[in-house]
């Protein structure tokens, strides 16, 4: 059974960094994309960044140039390096991770998507 779980969120002040990391469990596989999401209080849920196998790197702009992900894909970790937090980046984290499985003689590709449990992180003003 496939698990995700999360790690390093916390409270910090305005301005702080933080430093999150997902680590999966159960797979005989590497994901092809890695992604973090999150949800701040009363809001939707959110792409803050994603990394693909190739390495290709995806940002909400609001965290481009203060949010750096990263992944070590053979042992299917993903990180989200935070700096130069803001009040408005409090939020519970979620990792999220895809694996693409072809099926079929119509090599029809299935999505598995996979979740975390969510870590908090906090940013007071």
């Amino acid at each position: 059974q496939v698990q995700l779980v999360e790690s390093g969120g916390g409270s910090v002040q305005a301005g702080g960094s933080l430093r999150l990391s997902c680590a999966a469990s159960g797979t005989t596989f590497s994901f092809n994309t890695m992604r973090w999401y999150r949800q701040p209080p009363g809001k939707q849920r959110e792409l803050v960044a994603a990394v693909g196998s190739s390495r290709y790197r995806q940002y909400a702009d609001s965290v481009k140039g203060r949010f750096t992900i990263s992944r070590n894909g053979a042992e299917n970790i993903v990180y989200l390096q935070m700096n130069s937090l803001k009040p408005e980046d409090t939020a519970v984290y979620y990792c999220n991770a895809v694996r693409a499985v072809v099926v079929g003689p119509s090599a029809r590709v299935e999505s598995h998507d996979y979740w975390g449990q969510g870590t908090q992180v906090t940013v007071s003003s």
